[in-house]
């Protein structure tokens, strides 16, 4: 089950929507950030029908 989630970029600032993908169950991946190109950390926790979605610069 895709979901769309917004979240604000740890080096930029600037708020960025992505799509996690819930039917994965907990992941970690890197993605970069639209607005400014640098790698940002994942860390998506799903519990069921919650979820939630932590990011991280490339050294936290």
């Amino acid at each position: 089950m895709l979901e769309t989630a917004n979240y604000d970029c740890p080096y930029c600032g600037e708020e960025v929507e992505t799509t996690v993908d819930l039917s994965g169950g907990d992941q970690e991946y890197f993605e970069d950030c639209q607005v400014c190109c640098k790698p940002v950390r994942f860390l998506l926790q799903v519990h069921g029908e919650e979820w939630m979605l932590d990011v991280f610069g490339e050294n936290d």
